[in-house]
């Protein structure tokens, strides 16, 4: 099909939840193709950080393919080897405690909230305290934990059981603890939130407020976990660990996956009968995500995506200093955004139409999320797009 058949149908047929602009129909390392054959993109997207080892790694199209013309699935009415093996994968890569397996980010996130509660039922504590401006996920209870109004607006009533703090800010966080409060959950950086990492000193106190309030830390490492942020997990940045976290999107390369890894004290909390997920853990999407683990140890991604957010940080700070409507770069690893001073869409449009595919993370931020196995060469060609865009828009024939 051509791109504008594709358009047809999704007129046609699929609901208007996204506005896409490109068909795409192959991809391969950090390049996409549109369907139409004429356009091939450099992608900083990475389906919204979830291609981190790129499009169509071959060991992990070969870990798919032996798996689907071998079990694709078996429900956890029974057991299968492939998620055994990558529950052990996960523990003793993070918390030495145990996994529960689902099928999405906001699945995971809801999973988490679940255990955090069924944990402080018998002290009547259920309150979980989350950030503004963060993005925990587009089911009602995610929508309530995401404290954005505009992914609110038209929702209500929401469900209970959330309250608010401001990320960054340990009173705010004092403040808003009462007797119901069984948690506190947040991003070691905000993604959807515009790119916010958080401070040393904040991931630090609200771990010792934790442990001095007798509550849980919960960490969602959804968009920011595998790598991406040059550590395997977001949260090592702080030298803290939380009591569980999320994991999802680039775990299994696009096979949908979402698992929640708790530490030992929670491992034994959920029992037969309090959660559950048909798909959750199938053998495709766990041998999948071996195979994600197995590249990501093998060619030094993580130290890569350090070393590479870091040149790329250096690059994009020289249209700081060119361009006065660009205001600022931050970021961790390869979880980077662009501040500008107009709509971070123009600045996305304009890379798109020259073949370079970024993203927003709110209104002014633009947000690159490239592959984490790119090198040099690429970030230059990443930077060459940029550096075009913003000389159309902003350059001095645009004053």
């Amino acid at each position: 099909m051509k791109t504008n058949e594709i358009i047809e149908k999704y007129d046609q047929f699929v609901m208007h939840t996204y506005a896409p602009v490109v068909a795409l129909a192959k991809g391969s390392g950090s390049k996409v193709f549109d369907a139409d054959g004429k356009m091939q993109y450099l992608d900083f997207t990475s389906g919204i950080s979830v291609h981190n080892v790129g499009h169509c790694h071959p060991k992990v199209v070969e870990a798919i393919q032996q798996q689907a013309a071998t079990l694709s699935h078996c429900s956890n009415l029974f057991f299968n080897e492939q998620q055994a093996l990558l529950a052990e994968r996960l523990s003793r890569l993070s918390l030495n405690g145990k996994c529960f397996f689902c099928n999405s980010g906001a699945e995971a996130n809801e999973a988490m909230v679940k255990l955090a509660r069924l944990w402080g039922h018998e002290q009547g504590k259920y309150e979980v305290i989350t950030f503004y401006n963060s993005f925990h996920g587009r089911t009602l209870a995610m929508l309530s934990a995401t404290a954005q109004e505009k992914v609110q607006k038209g929702f209500d009533p929401l469900p209970v059981g959330f309250a608010y703090a401001e990320f960054n800010n340990l009173e705010s966080v004092k403040e808003a603890i009462n007797e119901k409060t069984v948690a506190v959950m947040l991003e070691a950086v905000q993604a959807e939130g515009g790119i916010h990492p958080a401070d040393p000193a904040f991931m630090e106190g609200l771990r010792a407020l934790c442990d001095e309030k007798g509550i849980l830390l919960l960490c969602d490492e959804v968009q920011c976990g595998l790598g991406r942020t040059g550590k395997l997990w977001g949260w090592q940045h702080y030298g803290i660990r939380p009591d569980a976290f999320t994991v999802a999107k680039s775990i299994a390369d696009g096979i949908p996956m979402g698992a929640l890894i708790a530490s030992p004290n929670l491992s034994n909390v959920f029992q037969p009968g309090n959660h559950a997920s048909t798909f959750g853990g199938n053998p495709l999407a766990a041998a999948a995500a071996l195979a994600v683990l197995d590249v990501i140890e093998q060619e030094g991604l993580v130290q890569n995506a350090e070393k590479m957010g870091k040149l790329f940080k250096e690059g994009l700070t020289l249209f700081v200093e060119k361009y006065e409507q660009v205001l600022e770069v931050r970021g961790v690893g390869l979880l980077t955004g662009l501040v500008v001073e107009g709509r971070a869409k123009d600045v996305v449009d304009a890379c798109r139409d020259m073949g370079f595919l970024c993203c927003v993370a709110g209104e002014h931020v633009v947000r690159f999320l490239p592959p984490l196995n790119i090198n040099e060469k690429i970030l230059e060609e990443a930077l060459e797009y940029i550096g075009d865009a913003l000389d159309c828009l902003f350059g001095d024939g645009n004053d």
